[in-house]
């Protein structure tokens, strides 16, 4: 069997850009990179991600399209295109899936013909279209349900999914159960800890009390084929630390999918 590959997404390094992601993924030891398409004009831009894979020796395994709440400007405001452009990007880097997030709630439109419309376009583009776990909103008691047709997964038909172990916790749902039900659908992992809060924490896998090593380790035993995704918070370090966090978590990564002698380990220095 394989080993499965761990990548770094350029969100773990936001705000700096795609070119640090990449130069840091190959210090690092990282197998490749997920692209998360923001204002960073690199990661829209196929020649520019294809050279920096190239220059790196790393590959692209994912595109995450500009679903978020704060990028709904990016690439215009029609969802679909947005979508459509991703898998374009995915295509032409040889990325093996898109990642998406449901609709909000208020792209009525959008959201009543989703599920049919992913399935649609992933046979059309050849190209998987992940949609990724979602939660509700949540300050203090109060709670609305942001995404429709709905956050969880497991209530729809799609056919490939991305299981994201910090919104599950966010949503109050275990994420081993999560993978459980889900099965092979699974075919994409973000990997981040969290305590539970109603905030979207993304922590280093570890440094939270969610289920993340038992999550790699069900993985490996039910012969995963995707990727594995490091998606950490690292906003407010400092340079220094957010390596260190990385590097740390490229290492969780490979211990739990039993890759201890992995030459990726350890950080390589340039």
């Amino acid at each position: 069997m394989n080993a499965i590959p761990v990548h770094l997404s350029t969100s773990s390094v936001y705000p700096e850009n795609a070119a640090y992601a990449f130069d840091l993924a190959e210090r690092l030891g990282y197998d490749g990179v997920e692209i998360m398409v923001w204002t960073d004009p690199v990661t829209q831009e196929a020649g520019a991600l294809r050279a920096l894979a190239d220059l790196h020796h790393l590959e692209i395994g994912a595109i995450h399209a500009p679903t978020l709440l704060l990028a709904q400007r990016l690439w215009g405001w029609e969802p679909w295109v947005k979508i459509e452009r991703a898998l374009d990007l995915a295509a032409e880097v040889g990325a093996g899936c898109v990642v998406v997030h449901p609709p909000f709630r208020w792209q009525r439109g959008y959201a009543e013909g989703f599920v049919e419309g992913v399935a649609e376009r992933q046979a059309r583009w050849g190209v998987k279209i992940a949609v990724e776990n979602m939660f509700p909103w949540r300050s203090g008691v109060n709670a609305m349900q942001a995404y429709l047709p709905g956050p969880d997964p497991r209530d729809f038909p799609y056919g490939d999914v991305t299981l994201d172990i910090s919104h599950a916790a966010t949503a109050g749902t275990d994420a081993l159960e999560l993978a459980r039900d889900l099965g092979d659908r699974v075919s994409h992992l973000h990997l981040g800890d969290s305590f539970g809060s109603f905030k979207d924490e993304h922590l280093v896998p570890g440094r939270g009390n969610q289920k993340c090593a038992e999550v790699l380790e069900h993985l490996v035993q039910t012969g995963f084929e995707g990727v594995v995704s490091v998606e950490v918070g690292t906003r407010r370090m400092k340079r220094e630390a957010r390596e260190q966090a990385l590097a740390e978590s490229l290492a969780f990564g490979r211990e739990h999918l039993g890759q201890h002698d992995s030459p990726g380990a350890a950080p390589r220095t340039s």
